[in-house]
């Protein structure tokens, strides 16, 4: 059986199992709908966060900067690694205790104020659809590689499938599809990582395999060996960082608060029975999220040597065949710059972003990329998204991996694509709609908006898969920065601070969010051109700016609450039952 027909059958069968369960989940009510009627076991929700929070940025892109990126890539393992252990310890507890449907929910009941909803809806749109773009991204290269269609067609075919089971079976179909696509997304991650270990190191514990000497003879380690042969070929080594320390600190520190931030994230810890539940879920989510993160930094080193290995001061003429078909999809491509024939691999500017393509052929059969004399020596553009998926193809791994691999890349990005999804959905038709503008509006009434609101949220995260601002884990980046300068201080203060009234949180997430939204704008979107580490505040980047957002949110809401009225007798008290831990008594709420 070919790789191709493998590739389709895993995907197929996938595809089926997923639609499947949403038909047989099917919501019924808007319990339902929104949380799963509250009843999901906590290992089961476990392994549905986990689903949920590793996205295509984890399976698809986290790897591939690694690889490229080396120590200054170490920044995206460590704030969202680290930020789900602030969002387990520090609120999904209490936001279970305060039983409600959605994160809009508990900051209009605790803000007493129908226009502290509307602004943390404002704030999950933002949020959301900016994660989104990146979860749809990754869906279009997969399917423009694997089932060779274009990058737009891929994402058009993956917005069908997550609007067949988002919409149809809710938070109650979304949670067991999404146990089913951990465990395929997993399978996926960790038995290429074991071949390509063993190949590379003779171990076959990629964890392990990454302290250990590369098994070619030379008695090196795999990280002396990245080193050596990058600083030989004029990159940086691999091991020593080019940002600097308050870049590295904010770009973590936003990833870790805003995980704590992600609406998406936030309301699975409303699906399970009790407070005391979502402790339990935290913590195994914890534990199947680990599998993934503690293997990624080893899937970037072998990629890189690999890659290299596969690649440098190869004839094109020569050229192994995954590179071929990944260049068909404008994924990666070869310029013969010095007329030999020969593909050099060197530093350069080839990275800086996608290239300008041309239809013609050049002199040694390549697919031309711009002739920007700034790339230096360099010859050769990958698109840093592609390591993961290429990698079993690099290393000469059977088809029925390469088939895995496709199965498990789509797995992760429709299952947080269908999370946040829900989570638009549901603030537009509970938050907007039921609790603000139509409280009037019958269940079965709500239930329909919410699924025309999903619609809707589809067509935009489409278009915005169609046209990101960048790679997929820069995108998603991005959606962290917006959450941690949002609604992360928001969520804090209201279940620790009592003083904390409606008017200073509405002045704190609307300062936050319009002062960290028009940062990354200015240097993603309206002037990319001035995005270098001269031209950026204090010299942190957008990545990172998220920090100062939230600095600025604090700020802004503590001096604003000092100056008006506290709230009210019954808000207080509401904070004080937040806290007790009723949920180590197994009260349900």
């Amino acid at each position: 059986m070919t790789t191709q027909t493998l590739i389709y059958l895993f995907v197929g069968a996938s595809f089926a199992l997923y639609i499947g369960i949403a038909i047989w989940s099917r919501a019924a009510s808007t319990s339902e709908f929104y949380v799963a009627d509250g009843h999901v076991n906590p290992i089961v929700n476990g392994m549905a966060t986990a689903a949920d929070w590793m996205s295509a940025a984890s399976f698809i892109s986290m790897a591939g900067l690694i690889a490229f990126l080396g120590y200054d890539g170490s920044v995206y393992l460590m704030g969202w690694t680290g930020g789900y252990v602030m969002l387990a310890l520090l609120l999904a507890p209490y936001l279970r205790q305060f039983g409600q449907y959605t994160v809009p929910d508990f900051i209009g009941a605790r803000y007493y104020s129908k226009a502290a909803r509307v602004v943390a809806v404002i704030c999950l749109i933002f949020i959301s659809f900016t994660y989104i773009a990146g979860q749809m991204r990754g869906v279009g290269i997969v399917f423009s590689r694997f089932l060779e269609v274009p990058v737009d067609l891929g994402v058009i075919i993956g917005m069908g499938i997550v609007f067949v089971y988002a919409v149809l079976g809710g938070m109650k179909g979304i949670t067991y599809t999404q146990v089913a696509q951990y465990c395929v997304l997993i399978f996926a991650y960790m038995v290429p990582a074991f071949f390509i270990s063993f190949l590379v190191t003779g171990n076959p514990m990629p964890q392990v395999g990454l302290g250990s000497q590369v098994a070619d003879g030379s008695g090196m380690y795999v990280l002396q060996k990245l080193d050596s042969t990058l600083t030989d070929l004029g990159f940086t080594a691999y091991t020593d960082g080019s940002k600097s320390m308050i870049d590295i600190f904010c770009i973590t520190a936003a990833l870790m608060i805003g995980t704590a931030g992600l609406p998406h994230v936030i309301v699975r810890f409303f699906t399970v029975p009790s407070a005391r539940d979502a402790r339990k879920s935290a913590g195994w989510a914890l534990v199947f999220i680990a599998l993934l993160y503690t293997t990624a930094p080893a899937v970037g080193a072998f990629a890189r040597i690999n890659f290299i290995d596969t690649v440098n001061e190869t004839p094109y003429a020569e050229a192994p065949e995954w590179l071929t078909n990944w260049e068909s999809n404008d994924l990666i491509a070869f310029n013969d710059r010095n007329g030999d024939g020969v593909m050099q691999y060197r530093a350069g500017d080839a990275f800086a972003g996608a290239p300008a393509f041309t239809e013609e052929r050049g002199a040694s059969g390549e697919r031309l990329v711009s002739n920007d004399p700034a790339q230096g020596e360099n010859e050769v553009y990958v698109d840093r998204d592609i390591m993961v998926l290429a990698n079993p193809e690099i290393a000469n791994l059977p088809g029925w991996v390469i088939a895995l691999v496709a199965a498990g890349g789509l797995a992760a990005a429709l299952s947080t694509a269908a999370g946040l999804l829900l989570v638009i959905s549901s603030s537009i038709s509970h938050d907007l709609l039921k609790q603000t503008f139509r409280p009037q509006i019958t269940e079965k009434g709500e239930l329909m908006a919410a699924r025309i609101a999903a619609t809707a949220a589809i067509l935009v995260a489409g278009y915005l898969g169609i046209y990101p601002p960048g790679f997929v884990a820069q995108v998603v980046a991005f959606a962290f920065g917006l959450a941690a300068a949002s609604l992360f201080p928001a969520i804090f203060m209201g279940i620790f601070s009592k003083r904390m009234n409606k008017h200073g949180a509405i002045a704190g997430m609307l300062s936050g969010l319009a002062f960290t939204f028009l940062y990354i704008a200015y240097f993603k979107l309206w002037n990319p051109d001035a995005n270098v580490a001269a031209n950026w505040w204090f010299g942190i980047s957008p990545e990172g700016i998220g920090v100062i957002g939230m600095l600025l949110n604090f700020a802004v809401a503590i001096g604003v609450a000092s100056f008006t009225k506290s709230p009210p007798l019954e808000i207080r008290r509401l904070v004080d039952s937040i806290r007790v831990p009723r949920g180590a008594r197994d009260t349900q709420i």
